[in-house]
């Protein structure tokens, strides 16, 4: 390659600068594609996401049995459960929970159903000797959100009590002696049974997961921004071919045909 002739006069070229323009303006209608591929699969996900949150309550057994484990599409779905409150001397209390400003506890009861059992999460008190922590009894209807067990392990805690510092199912199947459902139901609404007097702070659940619709429009984005980056690839592909090209025609030429090279102005001419 002849040193003498760099590669940006090639590529500022009238043919590949006018290449160039083609090529950035191709690029960029490509690029856009691609953030509008993106924005439709956020709004199908916000879509999707919404209407499981505001989908109809319905039976927690529905959704799964007491046999099975918790099925992804199941978290954050709002469920009724109907049953009867276990014992008092199964519920617990998960420590370290906010309710505004102050710390206290979430107060978890167990609903017997026909199949097992759930345990609910009935609401927030400031400590485990509040009234409004006392145990309900009797019947009960209620509706509230799934939840899935916490990822911290509490075992060590419920060898000491039935103070736990995480809702962990796992942990409280060896603290009952019937089977629990795979979750965790935080109660929204209470539709009939025995309402205690004071009754436990409500507490918010959490927000559902985000339901991940058109993931094929992600796709869609990623191929759009990789053709993008190719039609300017290609470009300088070219660009450095035909460079390359240029160079090796002009070592090809004969030596009469190359530029005549100054003479240094000290230099003389022999006869």
């Amino acid at each position: 390659m002849n040193p003498d002739r760099p590669l940006w006069r090639t590529a500022l070229s009238p043919r590949w600068t006018a290449l160039l323009l083609l090529a950035l303006a191709i690029a960029g209608v490509m690029s856009v594609l691609g953030v509008w591929q993106l924005d439709v699969y956020r709004s199908k996900t916000a879509e999707a996401t919404a209407k499981q949150a505001l989908a109809a309550p319905i039976p927690l057994q529905s959704l799964f049995s007491v046999d099975e484990g918790l099925p992804a599409k199941a978290v954050g779905r709002r469920v009724t459960v109907a049953g009867t409150w276990g014992p008092a001397a199964d519920q617990v209390f998960i420590t370290d929970r906010r309710n505004g400003s102050q710390n206290g506890f979430w107060v978890v009861s167990p609903v017997k159903l026909d199949s097992g059992a759930v345990m609910v999460v009935r609401g927030w008190v400031a400590s485990v000797n509040d009234p409004a922590a006392v145990a309900p009894t009797g019947p009960v209807q209620l509706s509230g959100s799934v939840v899935a067990s916490e990822a911290a392990d509490s075992s060590g805690d419920a060898a000491r009590g039935r103070v736990l510092s995480s809702l962990r199912i796992p942990t409280l199947v060896h603290m009952v002696n019937y089977r629990l459902y795979d979750a965790f139901v935080v109660q929204t609404s209470l539709e009939s049974g025995t309402v205690p007097a004071p009754a436990p702070a409500a507490v918010t659940p959490p927000a559902p997961p985000t339901d991940h619709a058109g993931l094929r429009n992600v796709a869609y984005a990623f191929q759009w921004w990789i053709f993008a980056a190719f039609t300017l690839w290609m470009w300088a592909r070219m660009v450095l071919d035909a460079h390359r090209g240029s160079t090796e025609d002009d070592e090809d030429l004969p030596d009469q045909d190359r530029p005549t090279e100054s003479v240094a102005s000290s230099g003389t001419v022999s006869a």
